[in-house]
C-alpha cells in the first residue's frame, strides 16, 4: 500500500519582541509574541531529507526582529501584513504563510514609564497566499464579571441533574473573540476598539438568561456596530462562582459568599456571520 505525505507545515513559535518607538514628546511601547508558519513545496525535506527549500526557523525569528524595526509600532495587523508579504516575496516555494500576533497590555504612567496591565491580549492573524491576504483581529483572555443580572432557569433536566435553577447569579468569563474583516483596507485600530467597546457594553447592560444568549448578543452587537467585520467567533468559558452553604454555621447566605472554581467549567462558543 503506497504511503503519501498528506500535508505539512513548519515555522517558528513564540518569537518575543518589544519595540520602543521614540517620539519627540514620548515613547510608545509594544510587546508582541509572534508565530510564523509556512505551507508549500516541502515534500522533499520530509521524504528525502533534502533541505534546499527549507528556510531555517531561526531566520524567521531574525526576520521578525528586523521587520519590527521598520514597523510603525501601531497596528499589529499591519505588521502581520509586512511579514507575510516579505516571506511570500522571498520564498517562491511557499504557497501560504500564517502570521499570528498577540500584543500584551502596557498602560502608560507618564511619557516614558509604563505599568503592566491585565493578561488580556489584542490578537491578529494574517494568512497570506499568492494574490490574496486574509486578516483577522481579536481579543484573548478578556476577564469580566458581574454580580447580578445573570440567570439560568428552565433548562432540560434528567436523572443526573443536580444543578439548581437561579434567577440571580454571578456571571464571570475569560472571553476570546476573533473576527474577520471584509477587506484588508480598513482602519484596524478604530475597528478593534469599537468591537471591544460593544462587547463590554453588551455584557454590562444586557440581562443574561444564559451564557449562550450573552455570547450571541455580543457577536450581534459587533456586527451591527462595525460594518467592516464580516463574521465573528466568540468563546466564553463559564467561570463558575458557587454559592457557599453557610447553614451548618447558623448563617444565611443571600448571594454574598461564593467559592470561585476554574475547573471544570462550561465552554460556550458561537459563530455569527452576515447573511449574504
Amino acid at each position: 500500500m503506497p504511503i503519501v505525505l498528506a500535508g505539512n507545515n513548519y515555522g517558528k513559535s513564540r518569537v518575543r519582541v518589544v519595540k520602543v518607538t521614540r517620539r519627540a514628546d514620548r515613547h510608545d511601547l509594544a510587546e508582541l509574541t509572534v508565530n510564523v508558519q509556512f505551507e508549500g513545496d516541502f515534500d522533499a525535506v520530509h521524504t528525502a531529507g533534502d533541505n534546499r527549500a527549507v528556510l531555517p526557523t531561526d531566520t524567521m525569528k531574525n526576520t521578525v526582529n528586523a521587520l519590527a524595526k521598520m514597523w510603525s509600532g501601531e497596528q499589529i495587523e499591519e505588521f502581520g501584513c509586512q511579514l507575510a508579504r516579505h516571506f511570500l516575496g522571498d520564498n517562491p516555494q511557499v504557497s501560504r504563510v500564517r502570521i499570528e500576533i498577540g500584543q500584551s497590555q502596557w498602560i502608560r504612567m507618564d511619557r516614558y514609564a509604563f505599568t503592566r496591565g491585565s493578561d488580556e491580549m489584542r490578537t491578529a492573524e494574517v494568512v497570506g497566499a499568492r494574490g490574496r491576504m486574509e486578516i483577522y483581529s481579536g481579543i484573548e483572555n478578556l476577564i469580566v464579571l458581574k454580580t447580578t443580572g445573570s440567570a439560568f432557569e428552565g433548562y432540560k433536566k434528567d436523572r443526573y441533574t443536580t444543578l439548581k435553577e437561579t434567577s440571580d447569579r454571578i456571571l464571570a468569563t475569560a472571553l476570546t473573540a476573533r473576527w474577520t474583516y471584509r477587506s484588508a483596507d480598513v482602519a484596524f485600530g478604530p475597528c478593534w476598539q469599537r468591537a471591544r467597546e460593544v462587547i463590554l457594553k453588551t455584557f454590562v447592560e444586557r440581562k443574561s438568561p444564559s451564557v449562550q444568549q450573552t455570547a450571541y448578543a455580543m457577536g450581534e452587537a459587533v456586527l451591527r456596530a462595525v460594518p467592516d467585520v464580516s463574521e465573528i467567533r466568540l468563546t466564553l468559558p463559564n467561570k463558575h462562582c458557587l454559592l457557599v452553604d453557610l447553614a451548618p454555621f447558623g448563617l444565611d447566605n443571600p448571594n454574598e459568599i461564593f467559592v470561585p472554581t476554574d475547573e471544570p467549567h462550561g465552554l460556550i462558543e458561537v459563530h455569527l456571520t452576515r447573511q449574504i
